[in-house]
């Protein structure tokens, strides 16, 4: 879950909804491409300061649910999953290159929207969830519960 991000000079709980499609919405989220897909994202977030809080695909789209800290845009931000996802994984699963024959994983366009900690963090995580068809959707990775700290809020 998201958590208050203490830096020397601010606190913060930024996170966001965003939605990737791919390109020319082919179908190309397999078993072995999901995997990858959350290596990558699991990795990003060692190098970045871009955590993912839930991670889930719909085939033709991904949903990503993040937390980041505002030194970060939101633009700045997608722009790092598409272009470092797109690089590792047409490197790890050579199939989609079959797929994607322009080169591009990603199209252009993306959904983000955020997603407030006290109440729309948990409406948001259903939302994904329950986007397409149920057979199809399928979450890759859910952050685990930390320790729960007191607030100011609580």
């Amino acid at each position: 879950m998201s958590k208050f991000i203490h830096k020397s000079h601010n606190v913060s709980v930024l996170m966001y909804h965003i939605v990737c499609p791919a390109k020319y919405r082919r179908m190309i989220f397999s078993e072995k491409v999901d995997e990858e897909l959350k290596k990558i994202c699991m990795e990003i977030s060692e190098r970045y300061e871009i955590e993912f809080l839930e991670i889930g695909t719909d085939k033709d789209h991904v949903h990503f649910l993040v937390q980041s800290v505002p030194t970060y845009s939101p633009m700045a931000i997608i722009r790092t999953i598409k272009s470092i996802t797109a690089r590792e994984l047409f490197t790890r699963c050579q199939e989609i290159k079959k797929q994607l024959w322009g080169g591009q994983l990603w199209s252009k366009g993306y959904y983000v929207d955020t997603v407030g900690k006290h109440g729309d963090e948990y409406k948001i995580s259903v939302y994904v969830k329950n986007q397409g068809k149920e057979y199809f959707y399928k979450i890759l990775h859910k952050q685990n519960e930390r320790s729960k700290q007191k607030t100011l809020w609580d």
